[in-house]
Formats: structure tokens, sequence, C-alpha cells
């Protein structure tokens, strides 16, 4: 072979087999994060993600660029970033204060217990889902509004994390591939609404990739919001519309409800796993109490030693869900209404106790599993029944994260809940509304959207806020925050962020290969272990079965054939690493418009 030959082969070798190494714990191509030394933004959108760090070079801190994001992802990603839904943000700042922004939707002051049965107090399928009467009172701009005034830098305006919202909506922007591929896999639910048909189907002429998208009235949504301040949405003309838009289609917000909305601080939860703190969601979040319940269940177990998705590690961590699921469905929800025994259920002991009756070698069946009796406890009627197949719910939910440079950090996840919410687009606002009264307990025994059971504590109430599964989650390492982290996915969320953490803290991954890695789920019912595609081999499959366990594949999409497949999940995450301070952010790749960037 000719010397030359040889010498350019050689450098092709060097810069091309390094990336294509492959990676023995998630089978797949490793790739870099994102580095760098100051801020960073990770969010399903690079607009989005653009939106936080032009606010962040303006001198704003993680709070403000993380409200910029959250804004921007309205115009960039509307089958969830809203100002119609609402979240819950968890804050740290550099001096370690921690506090959580709850800014969850309410059931409006006309909602009923049985709002959603017929005469024979069956469930209506799609009452709670689609139109008008499955709607919450949104609380995002609430929310964005107290975050900015208890925890922003003081340095940005109202109006300047608003603008490059307005501005992305006004000008528009080129139309993306994942974009267009959703607004195609919805067009059926938002045909449906005439408003909705207009705004984001064009009336049946869909804006090809690369074609500029302009919202003109969401621009002009915006700019109200811009110059007459946050209560413009509760109280101006955003506010009028919404109730005009609700009294003439059946739905219950009215102009009381809206002006009544309050966002609200709440203490964060916390917890520890193998020398790491845990700083989390509370409840109205069941996220916050399960994932702490797992990481105490887990922390007896050598996980390392088990191996990364061997049959050991996933019916481990397949009976710890079961469990953390099994006390959602019985003990929680909106503690303002309801007495929610927060500190039994995340006690490491009465945690430790659920285990007594695990087993290496078989699963639990899921029926018949009580509960447990934590400290605290307020007796409840348990649920009853159980669904007969996974539900096929979407990753309607979004969740990004910031850190600043002075390290101050942001974990946010917040909602419409199904994938474009409940179909509305309000008229002459150009947002979409949520249909998160779907999250709350319907009638007992009978399953939700995602295929959830739950009890008599999560039951509809005028004001009261709905079961989430949302956890945003900055977890700290000697005092100075290591991961930020969270993903969308209805239940799922919970058990992902749940693998994040501990990929990172048992197996040593890298921020990419935490993100990367294929995940699986168990939601105590139904009585089954979901899996992303190459999970692991079929001889584990095999060994699963033989414990006990039925293993299924779900996707997402069922009725969109472009979809891309059967994963699910955004852990948009970034690592921050404890030796040099330097910013390592993932994006992921499940959403193909994501991207963490930085300076």
């Amino acid at each position: 072979m000719p010397k030359f030959r040889r010498a350019g082969l050689f450098r092709l070798a060097v810069l091309v087999i390094p990336a294509l190494l492959m990676s023995p714990l998630t089978g797949r191509a490793q790739r870099l994060p994102t580095e760098s030394s100051g801020a960073m933004v990770a969010s399903a959108s690079r607009l989005a993600s653009e939106a936080g760090l032009e606010i962040l070079r303006r001198g704003g801190n993680a709070v403000d660029a993380s409200i910029a994001t959250g804004l921007a992802l309205t115009v960039t990603y509307p089958r969830a970033g809203n100002i119609g839904g609402g979240g819950f943000m968890v804050i740290r700042h550099a001096d370690g204060r921690a506090i959580v922004i709850d800014f969850r939707e309410r059931a409006p002051s006309g909602a009923t217990p049985d709002m959603y049965l017929d005469a024979s107090g069956t469930v209506v399928p799609g009452r709670s889902t689609h139109g008008y009467l499955a709607a919450g009172v949104p609380g995002t701009i609430a929310g964005f509004a107290l975050a900015l005034e208890k925890h922003g830098s003081g340095k940005v305006s109202w109006a300047e994390v608003v603008e490059p919202a307005r501005r992305l909506a006004a000008e528009g922007f080129p139309m993306t591939q994942g974009l267009a591929r959703d607004l195609r896999g919805s067009e059926r639910l938002l045909a449906s609404f005439p408003e909705s048909r207009r705004v984001f189907l064009r009336n049946g002429a869909l804006p090809k990739v690369g074609e500029r998208w302009v919202q003109a009235d969401l621009g002009q949504t915006f700019a109200r919001l811009q110059k007459e301040g946050p209560r413009e949405f509760y109280e101006g003309e955003t506010a009028r519309l919404i109730a005009e838009d609700m009294a003439r289609h059946g739905g219950l917000i009215t102009s009381a409800d809206l002006r009544a909305y309050r966002a609200l601080e709440r203490p964060v939860l916390r917890g520890t796993y193998r020398g790491h703190e845990i700083l989390t969601m509370p409840p109205p979040s069941s996220g916050g109490i399960a994932l702490l319940q797992m990481l105490a269940m887990l922390e007896p177990h050598d996980v390392a030693s088990l191996g990364h998705n061997s049959a050991a590690k996933i019916h481990l961590f397949a009976e710890v869900m079961r469990r953390a699921f099994r006390d959602r469905a019985e003990f929680l929800g909106d503690p303002d209404f309801v007495t929610v025994p927060t500190a039994g259920l995340i006690d490491p002991a009465y945690a430790r106790g659920l285990m007594t009756s695990f087993s290496p070698e078989r699963a639990t069946p899921s029926e018949g599993l009580s509960a447990g009796r934590p400290a605290g406890l307020v007796a409840t009627s348990p649920p009853t029944g159980h669904p007969a197949s996974p539900p096929a719910g979407s990753a309607e939910t979004t969740h990004y994260s910031v850190i600043d440079a002075a390290g101050n950090a942001v974990s946010t996840t917040y909602t419409l809940n199904g994938l474009f919410g409940n179909g509305v687009t309000v008229t002459g606002t150009g947002f979409l509304l949520n249909n998160e009264m779907d999250d709350f307990t319907s009638k007992v025994g009978v399953k939700n959207m995602f295929g959830l059971l739950q009890g008599p504590a999560n039951a509809i109430a005028p004001g009261k806020r709905p079961l989430s599964s949302m956890t945003p989650t900055i977890v700290v390492k000697d005092n100075k925050p290591f991961v930020i982290t969270g993903s969308p996915g209805g239940p799922t969320i919970i058990n992902t962020t749940l693998l994040i953490i501990t990929h990172v803290i048992d197996h040593g991954m890298s921020a990419t290969q935490a993100v990367d890695a294929p995940r699986f789920h168990h939601q105590w019912m139904p009585d089954s272990i979901d899996c992303e595609p190459f999970l692991t081999s079929r001889d584990t499959q095999r060994l699963l079965e033989s414990k006990g366990h039925r293993l299924t594949n779900r996707k997402l999409y069922p009725n969109d054939p472009e979809a891309a497949a059967r994963s699910w999940g955004d852990g948009e995450t970034i690592l921050i690493d404890p030796q040099t301070g330097r910013r390592l952010g993932a994006n992921d790749l499940r959403s193909p418009d994501s991207a963490a960037i930085g300076y």
C-alpha cells in the first residue's frame, strides 16, 4: 500500500474510531456531552435553549434563563411547552438555599368529583382528556412570575425574559423536522377544534420542513404580557379570551377562577443516596416521594456489582418500582386538601421495610400486594381493579435543566398532560390548553390515560391540584450541584429520573451514557415491565420471565408510523464535574430538536 494511503487511513482512524466505539453500557455509539466552563441550558428545543442562554448572557441567573426557556418552548415545542398548562420548578441557589415553585394547574370552581361519569356512574371515555371540560386553570405564567420575583437575579425584567418567545412567535422560525412530525402525528386531535386546525394545521396546509413558521396570535399574547405584566394572563385581555371561549364551549374555567389562581413556594423534598443529597419535588407531585422511596430501597443493595441492565438488576429495580407505585396509588394527593404522610413515606426505615417481601429469585405479584403503613397515615379506601394492558401514553410533558456560571441550578418540568393537551387552542391567543383534569381520580378503580390507578386522596375538588408524576430533581455532591435532571412521560417520568441518577452514581456513567441508556418501567398495575428497544438480550429477558416477570415493548405513538418508535422520556440533563466544575450537558436524542448549549 502506498505510504500516503497508509498515512491517510491512519489519520481517518484516529478521527473516526473514538467517535464510533460502542459503549458496553448502552450498546450504542458513545457521544460526548456538550461542555462549558460557565452556564448551560438543556431543553427539548435548540431555539428554546438559545433563548435561555440569551438571558444568561445579559446577566440573568439560572432562574431568569429557565423562565425564558419555558416561554420559548410554548412557541417551538407546542406539544408540551406551554403557557396553558402548569408544572414545577426546583431551585438551588449557589449558597445552598433550595425551594420549589409549584405552579400546577387547579380544578375550576365548578368541578365536581363525578364530573366525568355518566348517569350510571361509568367514566365517559374522552371527557377528561379532550376538549374544554378537560382543562384545569393554567399556572405557568403565575409560577414563572413568582420565581422571577423571589429568585431572579434582579438584572433582567419580566419584559426581557418574555422577549425571546415573543420574537420567535411574531417573526417565526424554520419548521423543524421534529415539530412537523408532531403536528402530523396529532393532526386528528388538532383538526377536531376549529381554532387549533387554523393555527397549528394551517387549515390543512401544513408548512414543510424548513418553511418559516409564524404564530401571530401567540406573538400578540406575549406582547400583552410584556406590556401589562404577568397578571394580564389572569386579569386582562388574555383572561377575557379564555373565559369567553370556555363559556361558549361548555368549559368550566371562569374569570373568577383565573383571578384566584396563585402559584406557591413549597419546601423542597430532601433525601440522600450513597452520600449524595437529593433535592426533589414534594406533593402534589408523587414523583419526589416515589424517587426517594426507591433510592432508599436500593441503597442496601450493591447495584454496581449487579451490572448494568443484567437480569438481577432489572429484577431488583422492577420490584422497587412496583412497591413505590403501590404506595403512590393509595396515599398521595394535593397536601392542601388531604393529609399526605410524606415524612413517613420517605423514612428510609419505612422504605426498607417495604422490601421484606422481596426475593432475588421471584417477582412479587402486583395483585394482592399491600401498601405499607407509614407514620402519619390517615386511612383511605385503597384502589381496586387494574387495567388489562400497558398504557400508550406520550411524552406530553417537557423537562429542561439550567445552571449559571455562579452555580445556581434550576430543574423544571411542566406540562399540558396529553400530547398537545386537550387539543383546544383558545380563540385569538395562539396557545393550547391542558387536559390535566385527567390526572385526578375520575373513579376509584378506573385507570387514567396513563393506566394509573389512583385513590380517594386524589378525588376531584374545586381549587385542588391533581396528583402529578413530574420529578424535577437536583443531586448535590459535596455541597455543590452534581446532576440536574428530570423527564416527561407520564408515570415513566419517575422511573426515568431514577435510572438517570443511578446510572451516574452506581455505574459511573457519563451524562450522555446515562441519558442514552435504554429504559424500563414498572408502575405496579399493570403487572409488567415496559421496555425500550435494545434494553437487554433475549437470554436476559428469559431469565426475567423465569422469575415471573412479563416484559412488554411500549410504543409511544401507536397511530403514528413515523414516530421514532417505542422509546419514552426526554431526560435533558446537566452533570457538573466535581473535580473541574465543568458543565457537561446531555440533550436526549429521543427528542429530535433537543439541544444542550452553554458558554
